[in-house]
């Protein structure tokens, strides 16, 4: 166990309000807080109520006046387009007070709403942070959302302004984003009063007299806007839950307590540091803006800690090859990556023998970080060997912002536990639930939940919406969070997330996890990658049902495989698991961030209509498996 970890958790639990006092000295305030928590206010209370800041100085111009203004803030690489530009903290900062000042111009002020809906371009960062400078309230929509989605979160956060580009690169193909917001806000019933389009040559598009403008147009034309200071209770954001039916889900940040939990995440969770002057170790966070880990930590958290961060346009593989990250890594001299699960086992079913990393020279990567899905612990055993470097799981949420558990590279690094999501961070108690609420014995799978009040940084509440946060997460377990993630807390006090509380499994009165099935499917030679689900049963209520993805080459006949698989599950699991199929398919369905899909396959094989999220990545995948999970 790391003891300067354990240190730093018990001083949180000690003093938890004077831990966060503390914490917020990283921060400038325009205005002192008053209190540092206000347990009256909000669903579970409020952090820094009274205090004033601005968190766009605090990512920018904070650096600038301490001298650092020369020193690289973003390097944005493009795959797609096969260049790389590099801004400096001076640089970002006077486009993203252009830009500010162009949406003042337009009408936008403190509290207005603007919806960005942008691919992986540096004016994507730019918009988020010009939102900020001004103390509006930005809605980063991924652009993955077709028509129907893009047009509901309009009308939830009825912007005053949209900020869009005229098409997104995918490899081999170029995606038009304008006829998507044309057609979004022909269905939206919100009209706001104008768009910036930011034009790629790759497609330009046709903009609508009167209400859309050329973004770079309107950026060169404006005056510099100064900070607005904004109360640290204040939203900075609102983000949307995605695969949301129905009425959206908005997840509301506020400005202060995101603000202090990121600052202190960059040196304590990944051991990233701003050096001397212009220098700076890199951080490379391989998500999309539109999710929360790209908002957290490719835009605000590196930006507030003062060091370098990539902005990727690419895939793991196809761009050109299972060798893309490597490219990046060795290419910016990057210390710390940061991606998810299903990235690596994409790479892992091209270059099963990791052949493509000694390619590049990576001897400035020290840590490989991973969060989004939980990590089959094959895989993390797989790239932790092929790289030689400590592989970290972390377990958040779009609601929390920030990492719940992690391994604390700044605090010593706590044990490698392959298949564990870590310690829990400063500001969490963890624990498992049973469903009367009450604490499940250590190493016990439960309903995982964090005591009350929520750390900074977390969501204060819905957009619009306090009861229904309190619906969501409140009720059922009276003075805790629900995460909806069933897991258990080991007597080491690490975590182990096995998927979400309805993917544990009622066979013939055993509650089994699917997560724990996958992790033994994931060790055989030949898998890629799995899913486990439930189908009902007539006699023991459910059975599992296993799905792969065999590795690149492996040409050994399906039913062999099968029923190593089957054996497999017997031996490590038992005969409880009553796991007796195995399908061989050659993908499975999955949203554009990497969640596999298992609750609409689980749908299909029990026959039910499969509710399809906007943002799946290939709906033809659901074609090809569909007959293999007929009942």
């Amino acid at each position: 166990m790391s003891s300067e970890y354990q240190a730093r958790y018990d001083s949180w639990h000690r003093a938890p309000e004077a831990y966060w006092d503390e914490a917020a000295r990283r921060i400038d305030w325009i205005t002192p807080y008053e209190k540092v928590f206000d347990p009256a206010q909000g669903p579970f209370g409020r952090w820094f109520p009274g205090g004033t800041l601005n968190t766009a100085a605090n990512c920018l111009d904070r650096h600038i006046a301490a001298g650092a203004g020369e020193r690289i803030a973003l390097i944005w690489d493009s795959a797609m387009e096969g260049r790389i530009a590099r801004y400096t903290y001076r640089a970002l900062r006077d486009r993203v007070a252009k830009l500010a000042g162009a949406l003042a111009a337009r009408g936008v002020a403190k509290g207005d709403r603007v919806v960005i809906y942008m691919p992986m371009v540096p004016e994507a960062a730019i918009a988020m942070l010009a939102c900020a400078r001004l103390g509006a309230i930005h809605s980063v929509v991924f652009g993955g959302f077709a028509a129907p989605e893009l047009a509901s979160r309009i009308d939830s956060a009825e912007p005053k302004l949209v900020i869009a580009a005229s098409c997104g690169l995918e490899p081999g193909r170029v995606v038009p984003y304008k006829p998507i917001l044309d057609a979004a806000l022909e269905r939206a019933a919100h009209k706001p009063r104008a768009c910036l389009i930011f034009q790629r040559e790759a497609l330009r598009a046709d903009l609508v007299p009167g209400r859309d403008e050329d973004y770079l147009d309107a950026e060169a034309a404006a005056a510099p806007h100064d900070p607005v200071p904004v109360a640290a209770t204040d939203p900075l954001y609102v983000l949307y839950t995605s695969g949301t039916t129905g009425r959206p889900k908005g997840i509301v940040r506020d400005n202060g307590g995101h603000a202090v939990a990121l600052a202190a995440t960059i040196p304590m969770m990944y051991d990233v540091h701003p050096g001397p002057g212009s220098a700076s170790e890199v951080m490379w966070t391989a998500s999309d803006v539109g999710w929360v880990v790209g908002h957290t930590y490719i835009v605000y958290a590196p930006l507030l800690a003062g060091v370098t961060t990539v902005m990727y346009e690419g895939k793991p593989v196809g761009t050109p090859d299972a060798g893309a990250f490597w490219r990046v890594c060795a290419q910016h001299g990057v210390k710390t990556l940061f991606t998810a699960p299903t990235a690596l086992r994409a790479i892992k079913q091209q270059d099963p023998e990791g052949a493509l990393t000694r390619q590049h020279d990576l001897s400035k990567l020290e840590a490989l970080f991973l969060a989004g899905e939980r990590c089959d612990p094959p895989t993390a055993e797989w790239i932790a060997a092929l790289l030689g470097r400590p592989v970290i799981d972390n377990w958040w949420q779009t609601e929390t912002g920030w990492p719940i558990s992690a391994r604390f590279r700044g605090l010593g690094l706590t044990a490698f536990k392959p298949g564990s999501g870590g310690r829990p961070c400063p500001g969490y108690e963890v624990r498992a639930l049973n469903p009367e609420g009450g604490l499940m014995p250590s190493g016990e799978v439960g309903a995982l939940a964090i005591r009350l009040p929520l750390p900074p940084g977390c969501a204060p509440t819905l957009w619009h919406d306090d009861e229904g946060y309190r619906r969501a997460y409140l009720e059922t377990f009276p003075g805790w969070y629900r995460t909806g993630d069933a897991g258990m807390v080991d007597e080491d006090g690490d975590i182990w997330v096995m998927g979400r509380t309805d993917d544990i499994i009622n066979v013939a009165g055993h509650r089994l996890s699917t997560g724990a099935m996958e992790e033994v499917l994931a060790a055989h030679p030949d898998v890629a990658e799995c899913a486990v689900i439930g189908r009902q049963d007539a006699v023991k209520g459910e059975v599992p049902l296993g799905l792969v993805v065999l590795k690149s080459g492996v040409a050994r006949a399906d039913a062999e495989i099968a029923a190593e698989l089957v054996a497999l599950v017997r031996e490590r699991i038992g005969p409880v698991a009553a796991f007796k199929d195995a399908l061989v398919v050659q993908r499975l369905p999955k949203t554009r961030s990497g969640k596999i899909l298992r609750a609409t396959m689980k749908q299909m094989a029990n026959g039910a209509q499969p509710v399809i999220p906007p943002t799946i990545e290939d709906a033809a995948v659901l074609d090809q498996i569909a007959p293999l999970l007929s009942p």
